[in-house]
């Protein structure tokens, strides 16, 4: 038997935009030069290179010259942690608990602390306070969690950065303090303006954004040096060597202007979606739990744990009836640990392993929501 295919791991991955391809696609076949090259021809290209990169920069509030391409989110995630660490031997970082492993795995690399967050994932800022010492010289906090969606008081972090930063100079400490944030589910429904938010870092991932996978952005402020984690050609401002993707940078400008320029009405749109799931959910399965922030929250989220259950199990019956959803972040899911995010939450190893994420996007509808919930009832109740 058929079953329509209904799509709910937005969080995972997005369809290329059909207007993002159509802009990369020259550079596949006619525009495919080298853009290091001497001849017109290649440095042509490299004039459309640094336009794509003036683009992004335009949207998030930068100068051109503080957008490093990537080849994706973990990528830059690792260049913002180790780039900053390797340069300090006595420093410090403070990630928070519920970040995606791209920040865990770096930072475990140096002297560091877990951030602890409160029972819906949001990092508790006093404690973090009490656990920067004169040593910390990096926070780094994601801006909304790619597992049960909640929305980090980045501004909050940046200001309590700011007034740290004012009592070192005061006291002729000379270390600095930096906040970077992984923006990567963030950018089709919140404001990524890097002034607004004082971030001193951010990272981005187009294939979160409707463009290519495997191209990102860390925004780098001009007042910080990194260490290149990748030697050997001096592209990106030296921070980044190898043969400029121009396809995708072209890709992840175009895909990053678009999210912007759409987010407030995605985001009215996926909020309705996400109240009719949710309600529809707690109707049809009363002992379901919502997992994460309730109002400060990605508006494409929902996140919930059924008692009793094993995800593993649910996620293949929900894949046989043609429904696409997601135990936790797609990075992990061969891993049979529970969710450190949920860990960190404060749900037990059986909560957590009982745990489904569904995410939408441009593509869901009420009826995929009905169908998901009427598939999902039978399967606990038959």
């Amino acid at each position: 038997m058929t079953h329509k295919t209904v799509y709910l791991d937005y969080a995972a991955a997005t369809p290329v935009d059909p207007v993002v391809l159509e802009a990369m696609q020259p550079y596949f076949t006619d525009k495919f030069y080298n853009p290091s090259a001497t001849y017109l021809a290649a440095q042509n290209l490299k004039k459309e290179l640094e336009s794509a990169r003036a683009k992004a920069a335009h949207v998030i509030g930068s100068r051109p010259s503080e957008i490093v391409f990537t080849a994706g989110g973990t990528e830059a995630n690792n260049l913002a942690i180790k780039g900053v660490l390797q340069q300090y031997a006595d420093g410090e970082v403070l990630v928070s608990s519920v970040e995606h492993e791209s920040v865990l795995a770096p930072a475990a690399h140096f002297a560091h602390t877990h951030i602890p967050v409160t029972s819906d994932a949001t990092v508790d800022i006093p404690k973090m306070a009490r656990l920067i010492t004169d040593k910390t010289v990096l926070i780094s906090v994601m801006y909304a969690n790619n597992e049960v969606g909640t929305i980090q008081p980045i501004r909050k972090i940046t200001q309590l950065a700011q007034i740290i930063r004012e009592e070192r100079h005061k006291a002729g400490n000379s270390m600095p303090l930096y906040v970077h944030t992984d923006a990567c589910q963030a950018g089709n429904y919140l404001d990524l303006h890097v002034s607004r938010l004082g971030i001193d870092m951010m990272t981005i991932n187009g294939g979160k954004l409707y463009g290519p996978k495997q191209s990102g952005i860390l925004y780098v402020s001009s007042h910080i040096r990194l260490q290149p984690q990748i030697e050997g050609g001096r592209q990106e401002r030296n921070l980044r060597s190898g043969t400029e993707n121009l396809a995708h940078a072209v890709g992840i400008a175009e895909a990053i202007e678009r999210a912007q320029a759409l987010r407030q009405e995605s985001a009215k749109t996926m909020q309705e979606l996400q109240r009719y799931f949710i309600n529809s959910l707690q109707s049809a399965i009363p002992n379901c739990v919502i997992n994460g922030a309730h109002k400060y929250r990605l508006p494409n989220n929902v996140h919930i744990t059924t008692p009793g259950q094993d995800n593993e199990r649910l996620i293949f019956a929900l894949d046989e009836q043609g429904i696409l959803a997601a135990a936790g972040s797609a990075c992990s899911a061969s891993n049979e640990e529970p969710s450190h995010v949920l860990r960190a939450m404060g749900l037990s190893d059986a909560e957590a392993q009982a745990s489904l994420r569904f995410t939408m996007g441009t593509s869901t509808t009420k009826e995929d929501i009905d169908y998901t919930v009427q598939t999902l009832k039978d399967i606990l109740y038959t």
